[in-house]
């Protein structure tokens, strides 16, 4: 029996309208995530200030920040490519309504990935793309009052760190207070040098690879690191400067790759990371867009959770932010051509661990329990994110969520190794 029941949908509009003829253009770095879209949950426990009629008031003042969110897509045909662009018009973005009746920590324990995806609305592109929303908002409400908040996006137009940055500003404006991030739209901060030098190996190798088999069946987990278990690997690794994120990057790319054809031996990981802090003038962290790095770390597995770590670590310590623009530019150079997957079809990472996720406070004191990250479109050999996690389980506490092939999801959720470290699984009930 299907647990989650959509109860409605509507639509919700800014509180103050737009100035007329304004538009939102699109980076080529916005263009290239065409094939994938963002689905982030933020899970609260019940509160005074939690209520439908108090979020959508707060929603409709935040969205008047966000214009290029409550607009439609349309072609711009002025530019020669005819790419699209965001006629911002004041449609407003789709929201849904929702109910289980299990309570959340109920839900929590027993849902599988295919019921938390529920929690995150995102329509398919209708015919008429002037018609359809990019954003969409489901509030799903559980039996004791607690909620699930969860925004979808297609990645063209922001990417999870956009996302978040929106979360926290909704959850300040809900709490009546100054938005501590306000968007920032510029996307000309993300084009072209004057004297551009397009380069990216790794992206070209990607764009020209042939079209990959069908996919299989895809599932997904969560694990839930504590501080004590990150610690422990850790001082397993004993090796200076590693960082969380590397420790259990190198284990999920080394316990994923031992059960695939030919095991462990030479390998290249496909890492995403946020590079808004990585250039010398930092983009705000509102940057309206993408600002997604991808690269290859390529590593001999057979070497060992040691090496393969301090791969990671040393790609990871070593990007410049001329890698970054030379990226950019290349993207932009081959602009007018097909979109190809950047979120695999080889095994990816997203390094997120950085963002605050858990700062999205309803009211004082009032934080999310729990938040997880999902893109669409990761097909292939599957996704790793590493996110941060719960400030309950402390400091050095990561979220991992882990998107793969059906069966080799089942295997990672039952790997000794892994187990080793105590993290707690979430929403693998169904594999």
């Amino acid at each position: 029996m299907k647990r989650i029941r959509v109860t409605g949908k509507s639509t919700v509009a800014a509180a103050v309208p737009v100035q007329p003829g304004k538009t939102h253009e699109f980076t080529a770095l916005d263009h290239a995530m065409s094939r994938h879209s963002v689905h982030l949950v933020f899970y609260y426990r019940q509160a005074p200030t939690l209520t439908l009629s108090k979020l959508k008031e707060s929603l409709s003042d935040v969205l008047s920040y966000y214009p290029a969110m409550t607009g439609r897509l349309v072609k711009n045909e002025g530019d020669g490519c005819g790419e699209w662009i965001v006629k911002c018009n004041d449609a407003g973005v789709r929201m849904v309504d929702a109910r289980v009746d299990v309570t959340l920590d109920e839900f929590l324990a027993s849902a599988s990935d295919d019921e938390e995806r529920q929690l995150a609305y995102l329509e398919d592109v209708e015919s008429d793309p002037y018609l359809w929303s990019p954003f969409c908002i489901q509030f799903t409400q559980f039996k004791d009052g607690s909620m699930a908040v969860g925004i979808s996006c297609t990645h063209m137009h922001a990417d999870p760190t956009s996302v978040g940055v929106f979360a926290k500003a909704w959850s300040d404006c809900h709490r009546r207070a100054l938005i501590t991030s306000p968007p920032f739209f510029h996307p000309w901060a993300f084009c072209p040098r004057k004297n551009p030098v397009p380069s990216s190996p790794h992206l070209s190798v990607k764009s020209t690879s042939p079209p990959p088999l069908p996919s299989p069946a895809m599932s997904s987990a969560t694990f839930i690191f504590s501080a004590s278990s990150v610690t422990q690997c850790l001082a397993d690794m004993s090796l200076p400067d590693i960082s969380p994120f590397d420790v259990l990057a190198s284990l999920l790319w080394l316990r994923i790759s031992s059960y695939k054809n030919g095991g462990l031996g030479p390998a290249q990981l496909n890492v995403a990371l946020d590079c808004r802090r990585r250039m010398s003038a930092p983009l705000p962290s509102g940057f309206y867009g993408n600002a997604l790095h991808f690269f290859g770390v390529k590593a001999d597995l057979a070497s060992g959770w040691g090496h393969v770590a301090s791969e990671l670590s040393r790609h990871m310590a070593g990007l410049e932010e001329e890698d970054v623009w030379s990226s950019v530019e290349w993207l932009h150079e081959r602009r007018k051509e097909k979109a190809f997957q950047m979120y695999g079809p080889e095994l990816t990472c997203l390094a997120w661990d950085n963002v605050p996720v858990y700062n999205t406070e309803i009211d004082v004191g009032v934080a999310p329990v729990h938040v997880t990250c999902h893109i669409g479109g990761a097909q292939g050999e599957g996704l790793v994110v590493v996110m941060a996690g719960p400030p309950g389980e402390g400091e050095h506490a990561r979220t991992v969520v882990v998107t793969l092939p059906t069966d080799l999801t089942a295997k990672i959720c039952q790997d000794d190794v892994i187990l080793k470290y105590k993290p707690k699984i979430m929403f693998g009930t169904n594999i």
